[in-house]
């Protein structure tokens, strides 16, 4: 394991069995995670993006263990936490914690806002009993909410205020470690901003390591220190945040990149379209599975799989076409000359 990493994942695997017929016969799986690596820094946040279906989610919560791995090792703090027994997972979950993306679904609806922070803290014995009320005041008004709000009931709230609620849940038992899932996707872009300064703020205040999950590659490019992209289970590229927006390896990323809207009305974007259907993970293809879209791929694409290799500049691809060096094609160049 990385000496400075907090987290590292290894070969991670998630396959969903698909059954049929009356005895619900396995007839195959949907590889929704399929040899998944990378590690997390201590006090970083790793953004992870990809289209939907990618596997991102599916990703997040198996390191949590709210799904189970079907293969891999996730070590947090050096520690394998992958086949940890309940209780053992129970005692972790105080450092791990997860945002969801719907505020809405993830809160009791049943209790009050107080109640539910109150009773992670007095599970995880984080304050003595007569100290957490006052504590619950305290987080609530750190994620810009009043302490009055501890007796309403999440339905009295707008989205925006729910997930404040859910950022203060996740506090509430002082973990290390927080997955964002699409934390701000289902927010009205203004409120958007305001939740992602308030994840800064919140990660250098209590020195948080963050994996933020999003599809908004704009949004990632502002909050990620380092970026690792999925393309159908798969990492295809892990980088620095400003080296991977400047100059991306991997063909998937140069087109996903292309995509993202520029604030300016004179600006003639040059968008790269794949063309064909993202393949279904029930029945990826062989070789490399970006090949069947990619416009530039070759006879080894169709039949071998790459690996993440290591380029210069704390650069990693997966792709067969970049050599050692990091050289390799681009897209981007190549769809200009052909308009």
């Amino acid at each position: 394991m990385t000496h400075d990493a907090l987290l590292e994942v290894k070969n991670l695997k998630k396959y969903f069995p698909i059954k049929k017929g009356l005895f619900s016969k396995t007839i195959g799986y949907v590889k929704a995670v399929d040899g998944v690596s990378f590690s997390i820094r201590r006090g970083e946040t790793l953004g992870l993006v990809g289209e939907s279906g990618c596997g991102k989610t599916t990703t997040g919560r198996s390191l949590l263990r709210l799904i189970e791995p079907t293969e891999g090792q996730i070590f947090f703090e050096g520690r394998d936490i992958t086949n940890l027994e309940k209780e053992g997972m129970r005692k972790i979950r105080k450092d791990i914690q997860i945002i969801f993306q719907d505020p809405y679904s993830s809160l009791n609806p049943r209790i009050t806002v107080g109640s539910m922070l109150s009773e992670a803290m007095f599970q995880h014995k984080i304050a003595p009993k007569k100290e957490i009320q006052a504590r619950v005041g305290y987080l609530l008004d750190r994620v810009g909410m009043s302490p009055k709000h501890a007796t309403r009931y999440p339905h009295e709230f707008s989205g925006g205020q729910r997930q404040r609620i859910g950022i203060a849940r996740a506090l509430s038992v002082e973990p290390k470690f927080i997955v964002c899932d699409e934390p701000v996707s289902a927010l009205d872009v203004s409120i958007q901003a305001q939740i992602i300064n308030l994840l800064q703020d919140l990660q250098e205040e209590f020195n948080l390591t963050y994996l933020f999950i999003a599809h908004d590659l704009s949004v990632v490019e502002h909050i990620s220190n380092r970026v690792a992209v999925m393309y159908l289970g798969h990492i295809a590229e892990i980088s620095k945040s400003s080296e991977l927006y400047e100059a991306p390896k991997h063909p998937y990323t140069q087109a996903l990149l292309s995509a993202v809207p520029v604030p300016d009305p004179d600006h003639e974007p040059d968008r790269i379209l794949l063309e064909g259907d993202v393949p279904s993970p029930s029945n990826p293809p062989p070789g490399c599975t970006f090949h069947p879209r990619c416009p530039v791929a070759e006879a080894q694409c169709k039949i071998t799989v790459p690996q993440l290799k290591a380029i210069p500049g704390d650069h990693q691809v997966s792709c067969l076409l970049v050599d050692d060096e990091g050289n390799g094609p681009d897209i981007r160049k190549r769809e200009a000359q052909v308009a």
